[in-house]
């Protein structure tokens, strides 16, 4: 279990969430703390206010993250063809516990089927 907190997009399964919070998880659905039509912004915003690891599949976030040249917070893309929430789960479970301390410090990671990949924050925009 990680010593990091997560905010979970909407589009990550309430199963999902709900398997994570059984394993020990602090983690916390959008629709737990605010409107479920709540603005990427403002989720972003509430991640960073409160330290927490945004979990989602919108690839929104990283152009936020690196428009507005934010260090944190660390953001976990899940990209995968296969929508299963115990398959999500699991491959969310392995990316983290793989990548703690890079969760930790700031980070872009997006997981897909064959891969885990991450990027340091902030994005800088190369010229």
């Amino acid at each position: 279990m990680p010593e990091l907190s997560f905010l979970a997009d909407m589009n990550i399964s309430p199963l999902t969430v709900s398997h994570l919070k059984k394993q020990g998880w602090d983690i916390l659905r959008v629709s737990d703390v605010m409107d479920k039509s709540t603005k990427d912004i403002d989720l972003l915003e509430y991640a960073r206010k409160h330290g927490m690891v945004i979990i989602t599949q919108d690839l929104d976030f990283s152009m936020l993250l690196a428009l507005k040249g934010y260090e944190k917070p660390s953001l976990v893309n899940v990209r995968l063809e296969e929508a299963r929430p115990d398959y999500v789960t699991s491959r969310i479970i392995d990316t983290v516990s793989e990548l703690e301390q890079e969760l930790s410090k700031g980070v872009v990671v997006t997981v897909d089927e064959t891969s885990v990949r991450y990027r340091y924050l902030p994005i800088k925009q190369e010229l």
